[in-house]
């Protein structure tokens, strides 16, 4: 059972390029990636990473090459993953040509540091040559240096422009299987340049707020400016930039779209904060069932709610509730529907139980 969202996001139409088995833009879902922090190197670190990160829900995974013993390392990482890989590519363009030689389904670099237009040719014949596509990747902290002086300081317009610039490079040399991003750290101007390229460019857009600091502020500063663009219905793909675990950045991002009605995957829970009235210790339920209910995949809603005040009405639009009754007898209802009394002690098991038996059913419909 779904709860019937206020109104659908009209998305912004936008080329469809393949990021190895991975469609983005087009109208396909929006895709979750996030980028791994073991060192290259250490293969055997990376590929549980990447794992971990591709098991939690992310699309694509993005490793970083900044030498030719981390991009040489792809091959044998990539054997042992099952997720698209970028290879984050900065200044050396050989670096670039190793990643697709040794099977990254995308490039992640920035044409203006690459180097002279030979160069950028190599790179781009190795990217058609490995199927490749390639992520213009243009950064508020590392913008060129005549337009950071024709601008003064980095803004929505400097970021814009070089953007374009970066694309018609790759366009010269008749490629066009790219995407495209625009961060920084500051909100207002990660929504506004993204605006702005939105209006210019039809090439599908990685929305994400760079090094938008720890968990929480993290958090926050991305909910804000990606759940703005994304309600103009600007982005294809996204990622989460937390100073944390990247498995976090893709429980992040996964939350964000479930929220907007753009994924759905997994249990969605819908839980009051707890009062006084609480038939339940509803926070400590909470947390027990977002792990023992994480290994779901399949869209489901759950009500976990203390009390007889909003329990009901919330239970009514979910597959699952449980509204919390007194002397720890508390409602399970189940499609809306009351089912029967459950006591405390029995309650999450019991919970637990029909999520798992409602996502067989469904699993089993399809």
């Amino acid at each position: 059972m779904s709860i019937r969202p206020f109104r659908d996001i009209k998305r912004r139409k936008t080329r469809e390029i393949n990021v190895g088995k991975v469609k983005v833009g087009g109208g396909n879902p929006i895709t979750v990636q996030s980028m791994t922090n073991t060192l290259t190197t250490d293969i055997k670190s990376t590929i549980n990473q990447i794992n971990e990160i591709s098991s939690e829900g992310a699309d694509i995974v993005r490793v970083s090459c900044p030498d030719e013993s981390s991009s040489k390392a792809l091959k044998e990482i990539i054997k042992n993953v099952d997720v698209p890989i970028v290879a984050d590519i900065h200044f050396h363009y050989k670096r670039a040509i190793e990643a697709a030689e040794n099977g990254a389904s995308c490039l992640r670099i920035n044409p203006g540091n690459i180097g002279s237009k030979d160069k950028i040719k190599e790179v781009v014949k190795a990217a058609i040559d490995h199927n490749c596509s390639i992520r213009v990747g243009v950064n508020a902290g590392s913008l060129e240096k005549d337009i950071l002086e024709k601008f003064k300081e980095p803004c929505p317009e400097a970021l814009v422009e070089s953007a374009l610039r970066n694309i018609k490079i790759l366009e010269d040399e008749d490629f066009q299987n790219l995407k495209v991003s625009v961060k920084s750290s500051d909100v207002f101007l990660s929504v506004e340049a993204y605006r702005q390229l939105s209006k210019s460019t039809d090439y599908p857009l990685h929305l994400g707020i760079t090094e938008a600091g720890g968990f929480i502020p993290g958090s926050v500063k991305s909910s804000i400016g990606l759940g703005t663009l994304l309600l103009e219905g600007i982005g294809d793909t996204i990622r989460i930039s937390l100073s944390d675990d990247p498995v976090e950045e893709v429980k992040i991002g996964n939350e964000i779209l479930k929220s907007l009605n753009l994924r759905e995957r997994g249990v969605k829970i819908i839980s009051c904060p707890s009062c006084a009235r609480q038939g339940f210790e509803v926070i400590k339920t909470v947390k027990i069932l977002e792990k023992k209910l994480s290994h779901i995949k399949t869209p489901i809603t759950l009500s976990v709610i203390g009390c007889v005040v909003n329990g009901p009405g919330e239970a009514a639009l979910t597959d699952v509730g449980i509204t919390g009754g007194k002397k720890g007898n508390n409602m399970l209802y189940l499609s809306g529907v009351q089912s029967e009394k459950v006591l405390t002690s029995d309650m999450i098991e019991k919970v637990v139980c029909e999520v798992e038996k409602k996502a067989s059913e469904l699993d089993n419909s399809k």
